[in-house]
This record gives C-alpha cells, sequence and structure tokens, in this order.
C-alpha cells in the first residue's frame, strides 16, 4: 500500500492542461459550450496523462461493514441490514446492482467487516478484518493494526482488478455516523453541521444521533494525526476504501466517488496524500447535510445534484455516462479543421 512517505506526482501541469485545453477549444463548438463535461473531460485527460481518454473495464467496489455505534440507535435501521444487502447486492437486486448492470461496469462486493459470515460466491471478495468496529463512544472504533490491515486490503482489491476506472461505493448500518465523526475532526466544522439523517432519521433521531457522537468526539479529543482519527472513529469498511483510493490513485485511475460516506474515505486519503484529490471525480452532491461542506472543503464539486441519500455506489454508476461521454467528446468530436467549419472572426485590431 502506498504510504505518507510515497508522494504522487503532479498530474495539473500547466504545460498538459493548456494543450488538453487547446485541443477541447478546437472542437467544432462555440469555446466552453459544453460547460462542465468539458471540465470533466479535461480531468480525465490529466489523470489518464492522453488527449485521446479511452475507460477501460470500470470495476464498481462496494464495501461492506458493521459499526458498533448501530447500537446507540444512530441509525433507523437495525444492523442485520448490512448483511441483508450484501446478499441483495450479490443477487443483483439492489439499486447499485441494476444500475452498474446497466451501465456495463463490473460489480464487485467487499465484506471488509461485516457482522456474519458472508457465503463465498462469484462477486464477493472476503476481506474481513473484524465483525464490526467497537463503540467508538467507549474506546477506538478499531485498533492502529485493525486499521492498516484494512488499508492494506483495500490496496489489495485494486490490484488484483483490470482497468483504470474505480467506481467506489459502500454498505454499514450506522455509518453516516462515522463519516460525520471523521468529517468534524479532520475538518474542523461543527459536529451538528456534519450529522444528517442517515437512513432517515425523524427530528428526535438526529438529536440522538448528536448527542451520541458529541460523545464519541469527546472520549477521542485529543486524536488528531489522520490515521489515528480513522482507527479511533471510522469504520472498516470506509478504512478499506481509503485503502483502496490510494493504491487507485498510484496507478492514476480515474477515481468515482459516490456520495458522503465515499467522499470521508477521500477526504482521509487526502490528508494523507493531498494529490489523490487530483485523480477523483466526484459523482454527485449527496442529500446527507454534511456532504455539501465536505466538499466545499475539499474544493470540489460533485457532477449530478438529484437528492440522492442512498450510497452503495448508486450515484457513481449514474455519473458513469457523463465520464464516457466526456472521453468520446475529447476523442472523437471533430476539430474546426477537421470538419471544414469556419471558426469565429477574430475581432479587427482595435474594435
Amino acid at each position: 500500500m502506498m504510504t505518507a512517505s510515497h508522494r504522487l506526482n503532479d498530474l495539473n501541469l500547466p504545460e498538459r492542461a493548456a494543450q488538453l485545453q487547446h485541443r477541447l477549444d478546437q472542437k467544432t463548438k462555440p469555446q466552453g459550450s459544453l460547460g462542465e463535461l468539458e471540465s470533466l473531460a479535461l480531468r480525465i485527460g490529466l489523470i489518464l496523462q492522453t488527449d485521446t481518454p479511452h475507460l477501460q473495464q470500470p470495476q464498481m467496489v462496494v464495501f461492506a461493514a458493521d459499526h458498533g455505534l448501530a447500537a446507540r440507535g444512530v441509525s433507523a435501521f437495525p444492523s442485520d441490514v448490512t448483511w441483508q444487502m450484501v446478499e441483495n447486492f450479490l443477487a443483483g437486486g439492489a439499486a447499485v446492482s441494476v444500475l452498474a448492470r446497466q451501465h456495463g461496469v463490473a460489480l464487485t462486493v467487499v465484506d471488509a467487516g461485516v457482522a456474519r459470515d458472508i457465503a463465498p460466491r462469484p462477486g464477493l471478495q472476503i476481506r474481513k478484518i473484524a465483525y464490526g468496529t467497537a463503540d467508538c463512544t467507549q474506546g477506538p472504533a478499531m485498533t492502529s493494526a485493525q486499521c492498516e490491515a484494512a488499508l492494506q486490503a483495500g490496496a489489495d482489491v485494486v490490484r488484483g482488478l483490470p482497468g483504470n476506472a474505480l467506481l467506489i461505493g459502500e454498505m454499514g448500518i450506522g455509518n453516516t455516523s462515522s463519516a460525520a465523526l471523521l468529517m468534524a475532526r479532520l475538518t474542523g466544522v461543527p459536529l451538528a453541521q456534519c450529522v444528517g439523517r442517515g437512513t432517515g432519521l425523524d427530528e428526535a433521531g438526529v438529536a440522538r444521533k448528536l448527542a451520541v457522537l458529541e460523545c464519541a468526539l469527546q472520549r477521542h479529543a485529543d486524536v488528531k494525526e489522520p490515521m489515528a482519527v480513522l482507527a479511533a472513529l471510522g469504520g472498516l469498511e470506509i478504512a478499506m476504501m481509503c485503502g483502496a483510493v490510494l493504491e487507485a490513485a498510484a496507478q492514476n485511475r480515474v477515481i468515482v466517488v459516490d456520495g458522503f460516506i465515499a467522499s470521508s474515505a477521500v477526504l482521509v486519503a487526502q490528508a494523507l496524500q493531498p494529490r489523490v484529490l487530483q485523480r477523483c471525480v466526484f459523482a454527485h452532491q449527496s442529500d446527507e447535510s454534511g456532504h455539501a461542506r465536505m466538499l466545499a472543503h475539499m474544493d470540489v464539486r460533485g457532477l449530478l445534484q438529484l437528492g440522492l441519500r442512498l450510497g452503495e455506489g448508486s450515484g457513481a454508476a449514474l455519473a458513469w455516462p457523463l465520464l464516457e461521454s466526456a472521453c468520446r467528446i475529447l476523442r472523437e468530436m471533430a476539430s474546426f479543421a477537421d470538419a471544414g467549419v469556419s471558426q469565429p472572426d477574430e475581432p479587427a485590431c482595435g474594435t
């Protein structure tokens, strides 16, 4: 696994960016008229280091684990839903299963720490570190060794998958709580602005969740270093996603980030390796209340804003066709010269 002692190459080289932008500007359209799609094409071209990008063998990886915090009533659903949804993913019936199938994206489910044994079968990788995390209001969610093992396992998953694009998603009852805790500690945003309804809590439920999470933050008030924060407050699936992101970044894969929880894994990864963000495309801005602030902290924008808050990688799958379209625009769209189309007249001197 890539560690903090390694450094990612800077992809935002002015000469390379100018070359890609010139290619976009020469397409048969007014400059900038394809809006965000042009920015997306530029980003993908920089990541893949080519002006004819082609996304090959995209891999959707859904990391699943349970959370000790769930016993504190921070979710509207019981913990059993985690393993039940893993079964649903594997059976092809979940939203991400449907969307990945629609768009031809390979789906892998990773048992990072589900509190139940899942029968081995195609499409499932069993990388279980523990049967869920501990209750972080009482102590660290993970030991340092468990956190390191989860990071390594995430890197190993990516190394074993083909392609140049990784879409990340997750499943874990209670994991919006872990994401909110990581966000509060690593960004300094007040906890109340990080905590949302998660799986659909009412006002009383949100207040209860906030009180529990305040206890957890206080319990680990002296923990500041990113890896230690991840171990103290995170989840096994979040740690494994973080390791996957670091490895995918080291390989210059395009990393398509889903919603609030997936973004929290990137938040940790970029605290360790800031240039990770150069390799990321954020699929959407979740309806989970803290996500907009998290994206703002990282100075990034989501491609879509559809009021999504499901997780699973569903938003990443929905955004995938936009990435393919951006590549095709850069790769296949004719230039003015190729098509014999007149370019805008240059203004006369002094006019």
